[in-house]
């Protein structure tokens, strides 16, 4: 059994953990920022096909304790890399710290690269080449203030990306949150869902793939598939078993809309890319002029936060608007919005029955739950 650590948005440990669990993993301990566990090549496998929290799948090649650059450098060295993965392969270092006794993290990470490519040479003659942008191999270092770790990363790209997303540019939000905030909201397929400021369909597309129950790695690969030894026939066994698992997506379940045609239009494409763009049903126009799809359900959304020139002022008078609209439109639903506006979120003028702590990248953000009844109590939070 290998030891693993599976990076997540903060706020999601405890869903990623659940997540692992299920899919093999022993010993499971969240930790700030994600959740340390262990497992045997299947578990590997499975977390990164069909983890839809994590960020990455990393593999513990050593943890040791180290005083210096230099301990780091012989430790890295002692590493049989091509044990791992062929010459040809190209690599890349990262190095993270928290009260690392070093001068420089990016100074780290070119002296375990010299280690990596030193063992090679000495093996084969030759050393790998580095790709500092979509390299093949990708090797995390974790320093403390007294303890390395070096980890290979079984996944490659971040496991955020999905395989769908085609020429829409970065998301204002990455699609394992979003796929943990469904989890949060409690969202089953047997209710409908709806996102009034959809943009390009992050949570549409992710709530797709949970209705459907298709894997969310089905359409990528992943940087395991060039190590050595890879069993090569289990990876094949389960791909074909999640494929053979997924369902058709009802029509009517899953609805959006935006008041940008654009971003609108990526959203068509990415549910399309699923092969279910006919069933979501999509709608420009401004948030606050929807109507309930139902007479209940989840409606979910992440407005801006203000952050940008202007922004602060035009959401002060938005927020009220926006709780009208919710309690006038939407009495039995469920509403959750995610801000990191957590002042301005104030003046919407309803009270949340739920507050959950989760950071959007770097800016700490609040996934708010609005119980929409008739009549609801409107005053300050």
């Amino acid at each position: 059994m290998q030891r693993l650590f599976a990076p997540c948005p903060r706020g999601l440990e405890g869903i990623v953990a659940d997540e692992l669990a299920a899919l093999g993993a022993s010993d499971v301990s969240p930790a700030a920022g994600g959740v340390a566990c262990r497992g045997d090549i299947a578990t590997v496998l499975r977390a990164n096909l069909e983890s839809r929290c994590a960020s990455r799948i990393l593999l513990q090649l050593i943890q040791k304790p180290y005083r210096n650059e230099q301990d780091i450098f012989r430790t890295a060295s002692g590493i049989d890399w091509p044990a791992w993965f062929g010459v040809g392969r190209t690599i890349k270092v990262e190095t993270n710290g928290i009260r690392a006794p070093v001068k420089s993290l990016d100074f780290i990470s070119l002296r375990v690269k010299d280690a990596v490519c030193d063992v090679f040479r000495a093996a084969c003659g030759e050393r790998p080449s580095v790709d500092t942008q979509r390299p093949d191999i990708r090797i995390h270092v974790f320093l403390t203030a007294d303890t390395l770790t070096l980890y290979l990363d079984t996944s490659g790209e971040s496991l955020f990306k999905r395989g769908y997303r085609r020429g829409a540019g970065t998301a204002p939000l990455r699609e394992n949150l979003a796929a943990g905030i469904l989890r949060l909201t409690g969202w089953t397929p047997d209710r409908p869902l709806f996102d009034p400021m959809c943009g390009s369909g992050t949570f549409l597309t992710e709530a797709a793939m949970i209705a459907m129950d298709r894997a969310p790695g089905l359409g990528r690969s992943f940087a395991f598939e060039h190590f050595h030894g890879l069993d090569a026939a289990l990876w094949q066994q389960l791909r074909d078993a999640a494929v053979a698992r997924q369902r058709p997506l009802p029509a009517g379940l899953i609805s959006g809309r935006d008041s940008d045609p654009g971003v609108l239009e990526h959203a068509r494409r990415h549910l399309a890319a699923l092969g279910c763009a006919t069933q979501v049903d999509l709608q420009v126009g401004d948030a606050l002029a929807a109507v309930a799809p139902a007479a209940a359900g989840v409606l979910v959304m992440n407005p801006p936060y203000g952050e940008r020139m202007g922004e602060t002022e035009a959401l002060a008078e938005w927020y009220p608007r926006l709780g009208d609209w919710l309690k006038q439109r939407f009495a039995g639903w469920d509403a959750w919005i995610l801000t990191g506006d957590l002042q301005g979120i104030r003046r919407i003028g309803l009270a949340p029955s739920r507050k959950v702590p989760l950071f959007n990248g770097p800016i700490e953000c609040r996934l708010l739950r609005y119980e929409i009844i008739a009549g609801a109590w409107r005053g300050p939070i």
